[in-house]
């Protein structure tokens, strides 16, 4: 599939719904894939999440028990686990006016940048910038169902899961992280997924975009 095009990708990946336990993704493309997540866009370039990936069959079994006994969660190849900050600090964004520094050098417009970000985002309610920062992650989620099917491996998002039940299975809380989606990484079984031999189905563009000129 290497000469086909992100369209043509983009209709052969599914959200996959029974994965081949025996099928291990090798770990070239696993790289490939978190370092596309690394890479994604997110707000002012704060990054404000964290990747947890899990193969630990123990941790694993653990995880689907908190998702409807998901099946994929435990065949996949890789779970990744995308863990959002719990808030904005000062520290947290002190952080990433440091990396700026170090990559661009002292220039004023970054700590001013910064400095109005801090006097925005701190004063906030905790559960209110959490949520800014769960919507980076999906931006994050998106770039990773692309990489995956760039790089031919099945995928699937999945919000069926007790957040706080993986929260305390994975010790996020105690680095000041909420789990926000999962994402298992592994291969198909076409024997054994219902949606695979089904037609993919999308709203016309037509009916989804509208042009304003």
């Amino acid at each position: 599939m290497a000469d086909k095009t992100l369209l043509e990708l983009l209709n052969w990946r599914y959200a996959t719904k029974k994965m081949d336990p025996a099928k291990e993704v090798p770990q070239n493309k696993v790289d490939a894939i978190v370092e596309a997540i690394r890479m994604a866009p997110t707000s002012s370039g704060t990054q404000p999440f964290e990747l947890i990936l899990v193969t630990n069959p123990d941790v694993l079994a653990q995880i689907r028990a908190t998702a409807n006994d998901q099946s994929p969660v435990t065949d996949c190849s890789h779970l990744l686990v995308f863990a959002a900050w719990d808030n904005y600090t000062e520290d947290r964004i002190d952080e990433v006016t440091q990396l700026n520094i170090d990559a661009r050098g002292e220039i004023p417009l970054i700590h001013q940048y910064y400095g109005n970000l801090k006097a925005n985002y701190v004063p906030r309610q905790a559960e209110v910038n959490y949520a800014h920062a769960a919507r980076q992650a999906y931006i994050a989620l998106g770039i990773g169902l692309v990489a995956a099917a760039e790089q031919e491996v099945d995928s699937t998002p999945m919000e069926g899961f007790d957040p706080a039940a993986v929260d305390a299975i994975l010790g996020l809380g105690e680095k000041g992280l909420r789990s926000v989606v999962l994402l298992p990484l592994g291969y198909r079984d076409p024997t054994g997924d219902w949606l695979l031999p089904m037609a993919k189905v999308r709203k016309a563009r037509e009916r989804m975009v509208t042009q304003v000129d």
